[in-house]
């Protein structure tokens, strides 16, 4: 019997383990969609306010109807509190919650299908907290100016489209890797195939910018948010492979994993940074803010 959650957007309870999703719902058959995924700590959802604005940006972006979101904001509370029921020591047990935004059945077209889970957080994402990540560049196959030329590609909105991304995951792991930062055509960095790229200087945090194609990240923009308040300095700017390694740290930042230090990039091993704790405790903090 498992203790995951499922729910739809009207809030009733489904059985996790019973068929759901109709055969030819567009999500299955060509991942027209978008999603976003929460963590659950302590009972409570975090980041609800962000990761609600972004699905906002996703839906306009593929031309989904505009999300209801208070009717997400009652269906997350109902989801997270079936959650905290089945699991009465809830501040010991992290849930992953996904937000999923159809356009709804091929058979039913302008009926979109929205719904929400609940699972337990996977054991590789403990791992990566505890231990890092090791991590492979791959080339992600196009130019910093394509999201601007070429809308279409949806390159800033979170689409249930994730094959390439799980295919590089995959041939990293091959290699020996953990995980995988894309760089584009002209070699700068990019993002994670699901996490932002952080590097670490002194007290200053940088991270890729947006326009040149990647998604935002709601963690790193907590992050960045609550990092300024406390007198770190913050930056978006290009960065390259060699600024990675010259930096006095580098994460992989996402809204589950949290915060996962590079510990190698493209076999080169990473100094570990002195301040180390301090940017994880940083995380830790920026997502209780909401």
């Amino acid at each position: 019997m498992t203790t995951s959650v499922l729910v739809s957007l009207d809030g009733t309870a489904h059985d996790f383990d019973a068929p759901f999703l109709a055969a030819d719902d567009l999500a299955a058959v060509r991942g027209d969609g978008v999603f976003e995924t929460l963590l659950v700590r302590a009972g409570r959802a975090r980041g609800v306010r962000l990761h609600l604005d972004r699905l906002v940006t996703s839906s306009a972006a593929i031309g989904l109807p505009e999300p209801d979101l208070d009717a997400w904001r009652a269906a997350i509370d109902t989801a997270v509190g079936l959650w905290n029921d089945g699991h009465p020591n809830s501040h010991d047990a992290e849930g992953l919650l996904r937000l999923v935004y159809s356009r709804g059945r091929e058979s039913d077209p302008g009926t979109p299908t929205a719904y929400l889970t609940v699972a337990p957080v996977p054991e590789r994402v403990k791992q990566a907290r505890d231990q890092g990540v090791s991590v492979l560049t791959l080339e992600r196959g196009f130019s910093v100016d394509l999201g601007a030329r070429a809308p279409w590609q949806l390159l800033g909105a979170k689409t249930l489209s994730y094959a390439t991304n799980m295919a590089a995951l995959r041939h990293a792991a091959d290699q020996g890797f953990d995980d995988v930062i894309f760089t584009s055509s002209e070699g700068l960095i990019l993002e994670g195939p699901r996490s932002t790229v952080v590097a670490v200087r002194g007290d200053e945090l940088i991270t890729p910018p947006t326009e040149i194609g990647i998604l935002p990240g709601t963690t790193a923009r907590a992050v960045f948010e609550l990092a300024e308040q406390e007198g770190w300095r913050t930056s978006t700017r290009a960065l390259r492979a060699a600024d990675l390694i010259a930096a006095d740290s580098v994460w992989m930042v996402s809204s589950v994993t949290l915060a996962a230090r590079v510990t190698a990039l493209n076999r080169y091993l990473m100094p570990v940074s002195d301040g180390h704790k301090k940017f994880i405790d940083l995380v830790d903090r920026a997502i209780c803010v909401d």
